[in-house]
């Protein structure tokens, strides 16, 4: 693309230079066109799932589960249950999940809206996020609720021992590496200002919390070592935010640094040896695992964050979960020491597919493509990742 229109403003020169402004004018239109041409092309779409889609995630080898938004109505209420579907990487679909057939509670009047979904590690199993909404009598009544639901990548419910397969008022639930263990998120401090970390093994039991005495502001799992980085607080929220290290196979947890400030976006790299948060609203901090005394900070506006397969870049999308905004990409300072003093520089920021806005995102593992929800229709479209 640069060297046409390279070519393109050397004959606007000699245009400009021999015919005058009309000519001029004309290369100028050109060039324009040239540019659209381009960028329809960069932004061509590898594939398009034209459903009302509410969540959607990334397996490990390139597949993606994502659920679509399935409304039905009784006598008594309407209701939602959601489809889980997965798209394989040779383009064709299957839905693993008919949300009509799965029903967790409250008899035919049982609701539910799917959040997220996350594969585990290696690709067989899948954690479901759900918001749910129960009749609990015949006044009509209904109890909401959070749960977590559990199955394999055929869509089959995974039972905890004498149970269903639900992990109730879980967040943010992921398998580890034993494909036997599923870790969560409960809420300490409401309304989600603080957590505990659950455990459940199917085979064994529902579990409870681990790190008993410990409570945390955000998480980042690293399911395929068995490990996590988090924002310890306690249970006050007094004192300063402690940035900690989980192994959560021995339930052992170590201090990195205490920090000046969180505000959130917590995101652990790739390759587990950098962390991202946002210290305040605008300011964003990257520090070295082995070495967390090691750290710098750039100016970005508060979003969601996702860094890049090769480490070397973020994904940001501007403002709140859930909410429709600009992609940008940010690129990530190579040189990390612990800063002295003066002013905070501004992070090197680029519009990601052209500044149109989004709902939600996610990279491919591999970081060849750009998975999007976008607004209005939430239809889900995959792009070249640029």
């Amino acid at each position: 693309m640069s060297g046409m229109l390279t070519n393109f403003f050397r004959l606007f020169a000699a245009n400009s230079l021999n015919r005058g402004i009309p000519s001029l004018l004309a290369v100028l239109t050109g060039c324009i066109a040239l540019v659209a041409v381009c960028a329809l092309a960069q932004d061509k779409p590898l594939q398009v799932v034209e459903e009302t889609c509410t969540a959607f995630a990334y397996a490990p080898d390139g597949r993606i589960a994502y659920s679509v938004r399935k409304l039905y109505s009784s006598r008594r209420i309407d209701y939602q249950r959601d489809d889980i579907w997965v798209l394989g990487t040779d383009g064709k679909r299957k839905r693993i999940v008919n949300g009509e057939k799965l029903v967790q509670g409250g008899g035919d009047v049982f609701s539910y809206a799917i959040q997220s979904l996350r594969w585990s590690p290696d690709g067989t199993r899948l954690t479901v996020e759900m918001l749910t909404s129960a009749m609990i009598n015949a006044k009509g009544d209904t109890q909401e609720g959070e749960v977590t639901l559990m199955i394999d990548e055929n869509g089959k419910e995974i039972k905890i021992i004498q149970g269903d397969s639900v992990i109730p008022d879980a967040y943010d639930a992921t398998w580890l590496s034993d494909n036997a263990t599923v870790v969560y998120l409960s809420e300490a401090v409401k309304p989600k200002l603080l957590f505990n970390i659950g455990q459940t093994r199917p085979a064994v039991g529902r579990g409870g919390v681990i790190f008993f005495g410990h409570t945390f502001s955000a998480v980042a799992w690293n399911a395929k070592q068995n490990t996590a980085v988090a924002i310890e607080r306690n249970a006050s929220l007094s004192g300063p935010p402690r940035l900690v290290s989980l192994d959560l196979a021995k339930e052992s947890i170590r201090e990195l640094a205490t920090l000046d400030g969180y505000a959130g976006g917590l995101v652990l790299s790739p390759s587990g040896a950098r962390v991202a948060y946002y210290r305040d609203a605008d300011v964003l901090e990257i520090r070295e695992l082995a070495h967390p005394e090691r750290f710098t900070r750039i100016k970005v506006t508060f979003g969601i964050l996702q860094w890049a397969a090769d480490g070397q870049r973020l994904l940001l999308k501007r403002g709140l979960k859930k909410k429709t905004a600009e992609l940008v990409w940010v690129r990530v300072p190579q040189t990390i020491s612990a800063p002295g003093g003066g002013a905070i520089p501004e992070a090197d920021v680029q519009p990601a597919l052209h500044g149109l806005t989004f709902r939600d995102f996610e990279l491919s593992p591999d970081g060849r493509q750009l998975a999007v929800i976008e607004p209005g229709k939430r239809s889900l479209v995959i792009y070249p990742a640029q």
